[in-house]
């Protein structure tokens, strides 16, 4: 089942249905800017939830580790379960899901109940967070044409990253007048995917009969481990930021600088790989990995303040390119009715990267923890560069950026 164009011919491209016009894409964009939300605010409406429940605010983050513990664990069999049904409505259904468990932390920390109770709503609501990804990245397939995507995945980093800047700022700002109606408020604000997102049909792709679910390929890991250590090293400069404050002998405050360094060059990336269009090729790629493990080894050296606050932009500069990269690739080495699996894949492997350098980050402190980003971030370099030049030994020049 497929849209139909004027002509009466079905408009697929690689045997996708594409949705006609922009108002598809304008939509899923928009769909995609808001999904992120309750992600984003969840850390500072946590922590203001939090403060009048227990006493310290520090509790909010159990509610946010609860939050993606449960994406972790159950990313993959949610995902494996969405193929049997049409894939605009599951994720609709995994959205409303994630709006009620946001809904019950309110009620709940209104109602002043239990601590783990809250902290089990908080699971419920983060548990549908890697699927919904998955079957909305899914999405983005059949609402623009693959010359599209680059350009499109390129604004949605843009979007993602205004998401993630502003996000913050409203929910510190409502959760001062009430914890638990900015908790409802990024729930609501995060449902608007459901009503946002185009309705495209025959979004469904059951497994073949009588073909078991195998393990993906030695590349799908490859890139999934790619992606984990790229988010580890954005991750690092993020969650360390005020300890790098403080190392520079400026108030606790001033740790928005890195951060903001960061985001203003995931900004900067995003815009250029809309601008530019165009999927690179492996030697860019690999170009990419080197200047994001320089750009996360020069963080981690905590030099010149000006020397840091360029690693740091560089790292998040080349955040869009290689996320766009890392997500068409994805798309092209996982089979048609496990392409949302592996997109989920894609979005679990951001939330390890950055539970492993949150975690190390507590245990071991600032110098370690950006040390660790940064290495990471050379054995991807290395392991690319190894597996593109063996390739390239065996088959010749590397034909495509999927193999």
């Amino acid at each position: 089942m497929t849209q139909r164009n004027d002509t009466g011919a079905d408009p697929t491209v690689r045997g996708r249905p594409v949705t006609a016009g922009r108002s598809g894409l304008v939509r899923w964009l928009a769909g995609y800017g808001t999904f992120g939300v309750p992600q984003a605010a969840a850390p500072i409406a946590f922590a203001l939830l939090a403060l009048p429940l227990t006493g310290s605010a520090s509790h909010g983050a159990a509610l946010v580790a609860a939050m993606t513990t449960a994406q972790v664990v159950a990313a993959l069999p949610l995902s494996r379960l969405g193929v049997r049904f049409d894939a605009v409505g599951y994720l609709r259904v995994l959205i409303v899901v994630r709006t009620l468990g946001l809904v019950l932390v309110a009620a709940l920390a209104s109602a002043g109940a239990p601590f783990a109770l809250v902290m089990a709503a908080a699971a419920s609501a983060g548990a549908v967070n890697g699927a919904a990804y998955g079957y909305l990245r899914l999405l983005l397939n059949h609402v623009a044409a693959p010359d599209k995507l680059p350009r499109a995945l390129g604004i949605a980093a843009t979007l993602n990253e205004a998401t993630f800047a502003a996000a913050p700022v409203v929910a510190s700002v409502a959760g001062s007048f009430s914890p638990a109606g900015a908790v409802a408020g990024l729930a609501v604000t995060g449902m608007a995917p459901v009503l946002l997102i185009p309705r495209t049909t025959g979004v469904h792709a059951p497994p073949p009969a009588g073909v078991p679910s195998a393990r993906f390929g030695a590349p799908v890991y490859l890139w999934l481990f790619c992606t984990a250590s790229v988010a580890g090293a954005v991750a690092a400069v993020e969650v360390g930021a005020v300890s790098l404050a403080l190392r520079y002998g400026l108030e606790a405050g001033w740790g928005f600088v890195f951060a903001l360094a960061l985001c203003l060059g995931s900004i900067s990336g995003g815009v250029w790989v809309s601008v530019r269009n165009r999927m690179p090729d492996r030697p860019q790629v690999l170009a990419f990995l080197g200047a994001t493990t320089l750009g996360a080894a020069t963080v981690a050296a905590q030099g010149p303040i000006w020397l840091t606050l360029l690693g740091a932009t560089a790292v998040g500069f080349f955040l869009p390119p290689l996320g766009t990269y890392f997500s068409l690739v994805l798309d092209r080495l996982a089979p048609e009715h496990r392409r949302a699996e592996v997109f989920a894949f894609m979005r679990t492997a951001n939330a390890l990267g950055v539970i492993a350098v949150s975690g190390l980050l507590a245990v071991t402190g600032t110098t370690i923890a950006l040390g660790g980003g940064a290495l990471v971030m050379g054995v991807a370099t290395l392991l690319v560069a190894v597996t593109s030049l063996v390739g390239a030994r065996r088959r010749g020049p590397d034909p495509g950026p999927g193999d």
